[in-house]
């Protein structure tokens, strides 16, 4: 039986998570087959603390566009039901893994740490294993794989996992099931794995659909955007 796989991203208000910094963004998308499927978790959250001015600068996200968005504890029942018993996929997991687990901790004394009820596969390491010594950032690896039509103005954790899904499985030699016999990626994938992707011919390709709470949301953060930086973006022309 295929293994469950989720790809995941977060923004948060800081980058130490010691220093009392919280999530403000959880997404997360379910792949199936090697394809992103339309299941997906995604959530604003309200931290209850000032945002680090380089952080903002980073995702956009000001704490007043938060403060009617939910608590993690009220979300966390719902994140747990949906990652639980799947492998995870986190580009650098050791920062998201800190913060979520400090999350649940915070949350509830009984929920468990992520790693107990989930595999973990760190794309930024098997990264770094097929291009040592090469930039292997998202953005770096976005570029290299050509996985583009995203609009990249800010980071975003629903937008990064998309993007951090179509990059996974381009890194890991396009397989032809989404899967591996453990935690870690076999040594013996292609270095040349985009060439080598071989797609069926009965291929058909899902569309996520936004709800319209999610659209909403959306327009609302590209506004705030725009207002604050005095600038169109980028996703405009497109739409």
């Amino acid at each position: 039986m295929p293994k469950k796989y989720i790809v995941l991203d977060t923004e948060t208000t800081g980058l130490e998570v010691k220093q009392g910094h919280r999530i403000i963004e959880i997404g997360a998308v379910l792949v199936n087959n090697r394809v992103k499927s339309d299941q997906h978790f995604h959530s604003y959250l309200n931290p209850q603390r000032s945002i680090d001015e380089k952080a903002y600068e980073v995702h956009g996200i000001s704490l007043e566009s938060l403060e009617d968005k939910p608590l993690f504890e009220e979300v966390a029942e719902d994140f747990i039901q949906f990652v639980e018993g799947s492998t995870l996929v986190i580009h650098n997991a050791p920062f998201d893994l800190g913060f979520l687990n400090n999350e649940l901790k915070l949350a509830s004394s009984k929920y468990p740490k992520l790693e107990e009820i989930c595999e973990v596969e760190d794309s930024l390491e098997i990264a770094r294993e097929k291009h040592p010594g090469q930039r292997i950032s998202l953005d770096a690896l976005a570029s290299k794989y050509n996985v583009s039509g995203y609009n990249r103005t800010f980071h975003g954790a629903l937008l990064d996992a998309n993007i951090l899904a179509d990059v996974y499985m381009q890194l890991t030699g396009g397989q032809s099931k989404f899967e591996f016999a453990s935690n870690s990626v076999k040594k013996t994938l292609a270095d040349n794995g985009v060439q080598d992707i071989q797609i069926d011919d009965g291929f058909t390709p899902v569309t996520i659909e936004s709800s319209k709470d999610e659209i909403l949301e959306h327009e609302k953060k590209l506004s705030e955007i725009e207002t604050k930086h005095d600038l169109k973006t980028i996703w405009r022309k497109f739409q």
